[in-house]
């Protein structure tokens, strides 16, 4: 039985999984969002809520175990000069994971986590494109084909 223990092992070693938070957190806050599969997200959610809580400390000791983690200065510099300081008044919930859809080769679960209070809205999907009355005719004149005819 798994009591207390926390956290998700998604089928890697603790080494993999530290380098791979490491470098989708780096990502993160990079880019402000990213698209992972919905078990990453929310796992990863965990890591960067405690990363923007260091960084609302705002002393040496919270940005020295904030490098010690992440190993990158400039990371480390926007995390607490632009990311925490607007989560100042806020006691938690930093970041937000949306459900995507699902991923094409796999169907795996797919989600956007991104920091919460980003004016602009999540991408939604491009709507499918339906064919126009016209060209379903062509279709069924050609046998099927648009450019049966061009081919010719």
């Amino acid at each position: 039985m798994r009591h207390l223990n926390l956290g998700r092992k998604l089928n890697r070693t603790s080494a993999h999984r530290k380098a791979l938070f490491k470098n989708m957190f780096l990502a993160l806050v990079k880019h402000g969002r990213i698209t992972t599969t919905d078990a990453k997200a929310k796992e990863l959610r965990r890591f960067a809520d405690r990363m923007v809580t260091l960084g609302k400390k705002n002393d040496l000791a919270a940005r020295r175990r904030a490098f010690a983690y992440i190993q990158s200065h400039q990371v480390v510099q926007k995390l607490f000069d632009e990311i925490a300081p607007r989560y100042k008044e806020r006691p938690g919930g930093y970041t937000r994971v949306v459900k995507y859809g699902f991923r094409r080769g796999d169907a795996a679960q797919l989600s956007i986590i991104e920091f919460t209070g980003l004016e602009e809205k999540a991408p939604t999907k491009k709507p499918r494109r339906r064919r126009k009355e016209e060209d379903l005719q062509d279709a069924h004149a050609h046998g099927g084909h648009r450019h049966a005819a061009a081919g010719a």
